[in-house]
């Protein structure tokens, strides 16, 4: 059985910071890799950023580098978006996924298996 389920979001001003988690349970495996993607209303999917979980590469996209990071801890098979310097336009829905296998962390999500079923960060002005 396969589970992503994600925590944290919530609403902040701008220039604030939220941590996301997400709790995997089924890909676990060291061979795979772990993305946050984002979607706003009306507006298709983003990539956020992306890990490796074996040899812990990231990518982050262009949008957020410099004030998102991705990390994980494959002890307690969970991982982690750290989000600062919050912008309005960080507004989105937020998801975890998973691909599996894996060996590189790609930002494209139809790469990715398995998806939670997101948690909502809003960002005010």
């Amino acid at each position: 059985q396969v589970q992503l389920v994600e925590s944290g979001g919530g609403s902040v001003q701008a220039g604030g910071s939220l941590r996301l988690s997400c709790a995997a349970s089924g890909v676990t495996g060291s061979n795979n890799c772990m993305g946050w993607f984002r979607q706003a209303p009306g507006k298709g999917r983003e990539g956020v950023a992306a890990i490796y979980s074996r040899g812990g590469h990231r990518i982050h996209g262009d949008s957020v580098k410099g004030r998102f990071t991705i990390s994980q801890d494959n002890a307690k098979n969970t991982v982690f978006l750290q989000m600062n310097s919050l912008k309005p336009e960080d507004t989105a829905m937020y998801y975890c996924a998973a691909r599996v296998p894996c060996s590189w962390p790609h930002l494209a999500h139809f790469l990715y298996h398995y998806w939670g079923q997101g948690t909502q960060v809003t960002v005010s002005s």
